[in-house]
């Protein structure tokens, strides 16, 4: 037993030297994410737009974040719109390299909380509407006696319902073979699920860094010591 003991504490010494993988894998899943969430508000996509304004925020993008009755409603909508597009675009390219990684992570962790009560939170949790009741995650919390989960229940066997109709049509008027190629038709509920999910990510680099040996912190503060 002592052997074994021994040889856990040995392998859980040497874990510190690979921590910087955990880190490595959760920036480079959350850059892209945010590279292109910053890029696609910009008016790059606008043919109306040309010169350096096509870096800009795009005036539809303004719009929304300003109109209070099909929009967000926040107040200097320009502003806010270029500042968010800053955020994601440039604090992207920061996650995927690891530099100033807690510091950029906080105004990303601003956005989602943003994005999260803003924009998907009267849709409930789930990104993507579980249509089949008996393995929802919404189960688990009915376990517990929650009566939002049970409502969660009924929305995805009403759901089921609806999804499997519009397949019934597609087989009778549509090519399957050919619609179903790329992947198959879900229901999109567009909750707060993978907002919270990247807040969570980026919580994590906040407390434990861009990791060790695999980014540009560790060796600037590698630097600053010395």
């Amino acid at each position: 037993m002592s052997f074994l003991s021994s040889k856990y504490q040995a392998f859980v010494t040497l874990l510190p030297q690979f921590d910087g993988i955990p880190a490595l894998l959760i920036r480079l899943y959350l850059a892209p994410i945010f590279i292109m969430a910053g890029f696609s508000k910009t008016a790059m996509f606008n043919e109306e737009i040309s010169g350096i304004a096509r870096f800009m925020a795009d005036p539809n993008i303004v719009a929304w974040f300003g109109n209070a009755d099909w929009g967000l409603g926040l107040p200097f909508p320009a502003l806010l719109a270029n500042l968010v597009i800053l955020v994601e675009f440039v604090g992207g390219w920061l996650l995927l390299v690891g530099a100033f990684t807690r510091l950029v992570s906080i105004p990303l962790m601003f956005t989602m909380i943003v994005a999260a009560t803003s924009v998907h939170l009267e849709n409930g949790w789930f990104a993507i509407t579980p249509t089949n009741a008996d393995i929802s995650p919404a189960k688990v919390l009915t376990w517990l006696g929650s009566e939002k989960a049970e409502k969660s229940l009924e929305n995805s066997a009403q759901t089921a319902v609806r999804l499997n109709k519009m397949r019934e049509l597609l087989e009778e008027n549509g090519n399957t073979d050919w619609l179903y190629e790329k992947g198959n038709i879900v229901i999109l509920n567009n909750g707060i699920e993978f907002a919270a999910t990247y807040f969570i990510m980026l919580l994590a680099l906040f407390f434990i860094g861009a990791g060790r040996y695999t980014s540009i912190d560790y060796y600037l503060s590698n630097i600053l010591k010395n």
